[in-house]
């Protein structure tokens, strides 16, 4: 089942991949890549999900996965049957194109660093690797 959470977003048509991060939370999607940001909404039936999606251009540069297009309306269908989901994409604006993508959640990271067993070195510029000598 997909759950609300962050998720690493990989994702490839015939052209291009590239890779972003996703957020779900409450049936709402989000997120962003090096190019486009996205949002849209999702509805999830067991391991089956959908969700619409409207992406915009951030960033002038190379082509976006489908092409050319800097505006579109992603129609997306996956399934989620452990932690990864796998889905695919598709647009009326370029028919016949279909995305295929995975979602990995994010791990939790910890509150805070584990604590030191013992006292930090004392800090030695002697013991620093040396620079050759250059001629001038």
């Amino acid at each position: 089942m997909l759950k609300d959470g962050t998720y690493a977003a990989w994702y490839k048509t015939p052209f291009e991949q590239g890779t972003g991060i996703v957020h779900l939370a409450d049936g709402q999607v989000w997120g962003r890549d090096s190019l486009m940001t996205y949002h849209g909404s999702c509805k999830v039936d067991g391991e089956r999900f959908t969700a619409t999606v409207l992406t915009k251009r951030h960033t002038d540069g190379r082509a976006t996965v489908f092409g050319v297009y800097d505006e579109l309306t992603l129609d997306i269908e996956g399934v989620c049957a452990g932690k990864i989901a796998t889905y695919t994409a598709t647009t009326a604006l370029a028919p016949g194109i279909v995305l295929q993508g995975t979602l990995i959640p994010a791990e939790e990271q910890p509150a805070s660093a584990p604590e030191r067993s013992g006292p930090l070195p004392a800090f030695n510029p002697d013991k620093l690797p040396k620079l050759p000598k250059r001629s001038r």
